[in-house]
Order: structure tokens, then sequence, then C-alpha cells
């Protein structure tokens, strides 16, 4: 039986062996992958079994954008030199291009085909971390040099200089949500917990500990919201007023970490 590139490159995964010996002892056992295994630990080509899914922390942040539709695609690999070729940048490129044009079932089915090829190529797993396809009236986004971090912003009016700005800003500053009032109440309790304790330690008494907290939640709040958050092109103005009466309505952060 016709031996597949996913077939091979499952088994590469959990040997470690090469593209050949893989291949030969795939076809020995007419495709069945332990057998396979066996074949090779026999011969001395597969000391130990890998496991599957081989550590994967390396990778890099891909974004295609067209009218008012952005997609972005986090790619994962095993090493920075694989993540830094022009090969693994075009296979990302790609992957986020194809989730522009034909949405997520178009993004599956090339991955399906173009993945497991990558993986023979490189000689490292290599998979889909996340992905985005985002649709705003105004669309920004921004990648760092690095691609280890992505972002996009889509607003309900202003331009696409601010909506890159925005972008920008939260690329640097990582704010967790988008408001104030969206910073969820069990990351707010966790935070009293640790206040509490610190102002108890100062003796403060119980109705002062209250005001204080009151005033450190909602600092807190405002710290890790994109529009309460400092500028930071101008840090005398916030992003909300940088906007000018646009309101972000999307925001999608992925960081490699």
């Amino acid at each position: 039986m016709p031996i597949t590139p996913a077939q091979i490159a499952s088994l590469r995964a959990r040997t470690g062996v090469g593209v050949l010996a893989v291949k030969a002892a795939l076809e020995e056992a007419n495709g069945d992958e332990e057998k396979a295994i066996e074949i090779l630990r026999k011969k001395g080509q597969a000391q130990a079994v890998k496991k599957a899914e081989r550590e994967q922390g390396e990778g890099g942040i891909f974004i295609a954008s067209k009218g008012s539709k952005t997609a972005l695609v986090f790619v994962r690999c095993e090493t920075d030199f694989v993540a830094r070729s022009d090969n693994f940048v075009a296979l990302g490129q790609a992957l986020a291009d194809h989730l522009l044009s034909d949405g997520d079932a178009g993004l599956k089915k090339f991955a399906d085909e173009r993945i497991p090829k990558a993986v023979l190529e490189f000689g490292e797993n290599i998979s889909i971390g996340e992905s985005h396809l985002i649709e705003a009236p105004v669309m920004g986004s921004y990648v760092h040099s690095n691609r280890k971090i992505g972002v996009i912003v889509g607003l309900d009016g202003g331009d696409a200089s601010k909506a890159t700005d925005a972008a920008m800003h939260a690329a640097a500053m990582n704010p967790q949500v988008v408001s104030p009032n969206e910073i969820s109440d069990d990351a707010v309790v966790k935070e009293r917990e640790i206040w509490k304790e610190q102002l108890s330690k100062e003796g403060k008494p119980a109705d002062i500990q209250e005001k204080i907290m009151a005033g450190k939640e909602k600092k807190f709040r405002e710290e890790n919201a994109l529009h309460s958050q400092p500028f930071v092109k101008d840090p005398s103005q916030t992003v909300e007023k940088m906007l000018g009466g646009a309101k972000v309505t999307k925001y999608v952060r992925v960081s490699l970490s």
C-alpha cells in the first residue's frame, strides 16, 4: 500500500528515525505504525519510542488582512532555528492567507495537506497553535519583528491608522481586556486577598483597608484594560482618548510564551 507523508511524519515524531528508514519500515509493515516501530527497534534504529507530541516551544505568528477581515495564525515548531527560516515563514504566511480567503475550513484543508510535508522538510513537529479570523468595520494589526507577538484590533469607527496604533500599543503593554469592567471577578478577588494581607501587616484599620482596596481595584482594572491604559506614544492620554470616539469592538493578542 502507498505510504503517505502524514504516516511518515507521525512515525518520525514517535521514533526520531530518518525519513528513508521510517518509509521502509512502514512499507514492510504494510502501513501498520506499531509493527513499523517493532521493525525499527529490532534493527536498532529506534532505541526508544518518543512521545508523539514533542515539545514545541518555538514558532511564529502570521497575519493576513483584506478589507474588513484579518486572519491570524500561530504556528508552532521546536526550535528558533526553524522558526526563523524562510520556508517556515512562507508556510506560516500561506496558512494565514488561506484562513483569510477560505475561512476555518480552508485553513484546515490546507494544513492537513501541507503540515505533514513540513514535518518531513524541517524534521520537527509543526502544528497550528491558534487561529483567529476577525471582522470589523475598521481593522488594524501588528506583528512584532521576531514574530513572537501578534495583535488584531477592530474598531467601530475611526481609521486604520488608529486601529494599528492601538494594536502596536497592545503588543507592548499586554492589556488583558478592552474595558476595565471586563476584568474577571476571580482576578479581582485574588488581588484583593493579596492587598488585604499586605494592609493587615501594615496595621491598617478594617474600614481604611476597604477604602484603600477600592482604589487599588480601580487602578488594577484600568492598568489591565486597553481603553484605559496610557497610550505608549503619548502617555498624557489614554488609548480610548487617542481613538477619538471610536471604540474597540474586537481585540486578539497572541504571544509565544
